[in-house]
Formats: structure tokens, sequence, C-alpha cells
């Protein structure tokens, strides 16, 4: 929502003109940073930090400042509103309303099955650009059997992030405490080929809430200096694609902002490579067209769906000359999230915090490959390519801080997740479609 406000208004003017009767703002005094030199803002209105984001931006590309320069932060203290959710039945006033953008996705439907069974309410927003629906005003199939798994009513809107005004309307219609962000695109080989679009949907619209759970990377800590990958490697150096780079960035916006508003709380879960499926077989990794990662690139070959799989690179300083990550199962990954909303919801807990999640054991890809033979019986066709670009030879974590803060460990190895993406796989050889 942008308001524009006149040099002398305060907000309760602005926000009677702007947004009506129904809604009320009630305003604390603080100390208010603006970067809009032209204008004269009473310190109790608007906080704007999009010329900061653009000013950061284009420090490293111009065109790609261009696109941030559609981004608007705009943040009231303690907006209220008294419209009501009978329509939707989620639980208004309480604490356990979560919104979750991305939610058709892969790790965010995940994710909610989580909520579900955790007794949160929650609201799902995408835009269905990388998950199956027959019908676009319809909720994706993902969520509609995540809705068979845990018999729990998902509220779900269809839209995109970048829409100020549609995301608007979702929180006026919800009070919501939390959003957890996963809305960004995910693939490290596409980004260096489609840069632009990582740069522009890689970052959030948040709108009054003062909580959030990031969907970060580890590739924020782009070539490791060091192994294993700890929370105090430094980030941002030789992020070596632009979707490393993209969440790196919104890292770097959630620190400046917590730093100059301590009642905001932000916690940015580093993912290694989530894998798996749901352990029913009923929900699991469906990407559009040719998969970019490895495991469902895979999983189709062993399904008939692919001839072979192509593995980049042979000549890396590995065990088997093939890339070694640190593979996490997506049900390990979705729990993650809780403890990370039950570490958010502390009172004590101030400010950004990052946390790895992953197993702290690396695999290389013909590792994966065996393990997935092994799982499913069937023999994996591969050939060995050149490297991809934006690929690195290793990278696994030490997740030992979020074991120590969190009380959460990844207790799943490589056989349960190979085990279970199969049952996904074969029981939909053509995923949600």
């Amino acid at each position: 929502m942008k308001i524009l406000l006149n040099s002398c208004e305060n907000v309760d003017t602005v926000i009677a003109r702007e947004c009506g009767p129904r809604i009320r703002t009630s305003c604390k005094s603080s100390n208010y940073l603006t970067t809009r030199a032209d204008k004269k803002i009473d310190n109790h209105a608007l906080f704007s930090i999009h010329n900061y984001i653009y000013y950061c931006v284009y420090l490293l590309c111009d065109h790609t400042a261009r696109l941030f320069d559609k981004v608007r932060w705009w943040f009231f203290e303690e907006i209220e509103s008294p419209m009501s959710c009978k329509s939707c039945k989620c639980a208004v006033g309480k604490s356990n309303v979560i919104l979750v953008t991305g939610g058709g996705g892969y790790v965010g439907s995940h994710t909610v099955v989580e909520l579900l069974n955790a007794n949160y309410s929650v609201i799902a927003i995408d835009n269905l650009s990388n998950c199956f629906s027959s019908d676009k005003h319809e909720k994706p199939e993902s969520l509609k059997r995540v809705e068979k798994i845990t018999s729990k009513n998902i509220i779900f809107y269809n839209v995109d992030i970048r829409n100020s005004s549609d995301l608007d309307k979702v929180f006026k219609k919800h009070k919501i405490s939390t959003v957890i962000h996963f809305a960004a695109l995910k693939s490290v080989g596409e980004s260096t080929q489609k840069p632009l679009a990582y740069y522009e949907n890689n970052v959030m619209h948040a709108n009054g809430v003062k909580s959030l759970v990031y969907s970060s990377s580890a590739t924020v800590y782009g070539i490791p200096q060091f192994l294993p990958l700890t929370e105090s490697h430094p980030t941002g150096q030789g992020c070596t694609n632009p979707y490393g780079k993209t969440k790196y960035f919104v890292e770097e916006i959630g620190k400046d902002l917590c730093t100059a508003y301590p009642d905001w709380k932000l916690i940015s879960l580093r993912y290694f490579n989530p894998v798996g499926a749901h352990p029913s077989g009923i929900i699991g990794e469906d990407p559009s067209g040719i998969p970019n990662n490895l495991m469902p690139y895979i999983s189709q070959v062993a399904v008939g769906r692919r001839d072979f799989l192509r593995v980049f690179g042979s000549d890396y300083d590995t065990v088997d000359g093939t890339g070694v990550r640190d593979y996490i199962h997506i049900i390990d990954l979705a729990v993650g999230h809780l403890r990370a909303l039950e570490k958010i919801s502390k009172p004590t807990f101030t400010g950004f915090q990052p946390y790895n999640l992953g197993t702290g054991r690396g695999y290389s890809v013909l590792e994966v490959v065996k393990a997935f033979e092994k799982a499913s019986g069937k023999k994996i066709e591969y050939k060995l390519v050149e490297r991809r670009p934006g690929d690195i030879a290793t990278c696994y974590s030490d997740a030992s801080f979020a074991k120590e803060e969190l009380n959460w460990v990844a207790e799943k190895d490589i056989d349960e997740m190979c085990k279970d993406t199969w049952k996904w796989q074969s029981n939909n050889p053509n995923g949600f479609s």
C-alpha cells in the first residue's frame, strides 16, 4: 500500500483519508528513519527503505536496481482491523495465524502439513508459477492433497507477492502473526540464465507484520572458505549465482531492518539441499518442465519420464569427481520451520538470526544415484557432462547452532530420502497433473 504524506499530516489523518473509517491506528513514539530528504515526514508515520534497497543494489548492477524499484516496504505501528474472518474461521486475535507465501510449492506444501498438524491456522498464497492447478481460481493440487493428509482446511489466495494491492487485501482480511516466506525462484542453474527474474522475484513486500521466518539458502556463503559451514562463515563473498545473491540481499535488508526497529524479529533459515517427500507418497517435488535439482531428475529417470541423468562435472576434487552436497529430508526441513516459529514467538527473541538446516553430511551425485537405485530397484542411467555455471565442488553444514537454539536436528538419512522420493514418484509418475 503506497501512501504519500503531505508535509504536515499525521498518521491518523492519513489513515482516515487513505484507508477509511474501518482501519484505525495507534502509533507509539519512535525515531523512524527516513531516506526521503525532499519530504518532511512525521516521525510517527511511515518507514520506507525503498531508496536504501535501490542504492545497495545499484552498486552491484544498475539494470537490476530498476527491478528493485518495484519493491515498497511500508510499516505502521499496531495497525488493527475490525474486519472479521468469519468466512474463513481462522484464529483471529490469536497468535497462531501463519501466512505462508509460496504455499503451493515443494517446501511450502510440506511445511503447511506440519503447521496444520501442530494446530496452526494457515493462510497460503501462491501465484501458481511453479505448482500445478487445474484452475487458477482453485487451490493448487498440492494443497488439496495437504488437506487430505491433515483433514484440515487451508485458506488459499492466488496472489503474486509483487502485487502490493492484492497482498494488502490478504493482510487486511486476516490478523496474521507471522509470515513464513517461501515465494521465490530456486534453481541455481536457471538463475544464471535468467538473472533478472530472480532479482525481481526474491524480494518480499511485507505489510504490518513484524515477525518473519525467511527461506534462505546455503548459497549465501558462496565458495566455502572452510567446511563444514557455520553461521559465522562470511556471506555475500563469492556468491556464484544470482539465486544466492538475492538471498544474501534480503538477509542484509533484514539485518538493517531489525537494527533500525527493535520490535522487528526475523529468522533466516539457510537450507542446504531439500529432497524426499511426505512418507504417505501423496505429495512430493513436482518441478515444472525439466528438473533443475538432482533428486527429481533421478526419480523421473527411474519412472521412465527421462532417458538418463546428466551429471554436471566429474572432475571436482571429491571422492568420485562429482559434486558433494548436504541433502536434507523435506520433513526434517519442514519441522525446522516449526522450531523457528516457536523461537521467534518468545518475548526474549529479538533482531535477526540465521540458522543452518542440514545434516552435516555430504553425499556426491554418484552416491545419491547408488542410494536411489537401492531404494527403487531401478537402474539409473547417467552421462557425465561439463560443469554447470554457478556450481561449487563441495558444500555441507554444521547445524549444531540450530540444535542448541531451536532444539532441532535432522533425523532422516539418505536411504529414507530416496525411499520416500521413490514412493511419491512411483505413485505419481506424472506428478500432480
